[in-house]
């Protein structure tokens, strides 16, 4: 058995653990055999566990459910024998549909919703131009022209609207206060010939 290390131990408590009593709930309203929801969750962690690498993973809680509908696949596959309530449950579970399940609908809305708010905060020039670049599909030279700006300072504001958008899904999204330094430092403009400002 390996040892899981502190690192990911701490990635487990803070993205996994939360989502603990939705995804026992979620397993608890299916019909599971002979599987008890305690061992499908302990299989989930001990798989997140000894996952090589966790960076990838986006979506913890989303990520968490399809291991657990993976454990629950890989159980009926060993199987001898599957009950009729079994197989007509699979399809709840989301393991045959191809469909997204009514879990993934809501985190998906939950994700777009995030974006769009994350959009609605930068600021007002750099989100008219990343607007018009990602969203309606413009070229830098349109928008250059369209907004009266160079082509150089539309592909800073890209830059500035992507860091931007990157470092508030990298912190979860979660409404979080944060300092205004670590933003500010983005845009700071350094004096010429190393003159400093004074106040």
């Amino acid at each position: 058995m390996s040892v899981v290390s502190d690192e990911r131990a701490v990635w487990l408590e803070r993205n996994i653990l939360p989502h603990e009593p939705a995804l026992r709930s979620w397993l608890g309203c299916r019909r599971l055999d002979d599987l008890e929801v305690d061992d499908i969750v302990q299989e989930t962690y001990t798989r997140l566990a000894a996952a090589e690498n966790v960076g990838h993973i986006r979506n913890p809680k989303n990520y968490a459910f399809q291991i657990a509908g993976s454990v629950v696949i890989d159980h009926m596959r060993r199987k001898k024998v599957i009950s009729i309530a079994s197989v007509a449950d699979i399809d709840q579970v989301g393991l045959v549909s191809d469909e997204p399940s009514p879990e993934a609908h809501v985190i998906g809305r939950e994700e777009l919703s995030r974006l769009a708010e994350a959009i609605d905060s930068l600021p007002p020039r750099v989100r008219e131009v990343f607007t018009l670049r990602r969203i309606k599909g413009l070229s830098q030279k349109d928008i250059s022209g369209q907004l009266g700006i160079t082509e150089g300072t539309v592909e800073r504001h890209m830059t500035r609207a992507l860091f931007l958008l990157s470092e508030d899904f990298l912190i979860g999204g979660r409404g979080t206060p944060r300092p205004s330094k670590p933003r500010s430092s983005v845009n700071r403009v350094e004096p010429l010939n190393g003159a400093k400002n004074r106040s």
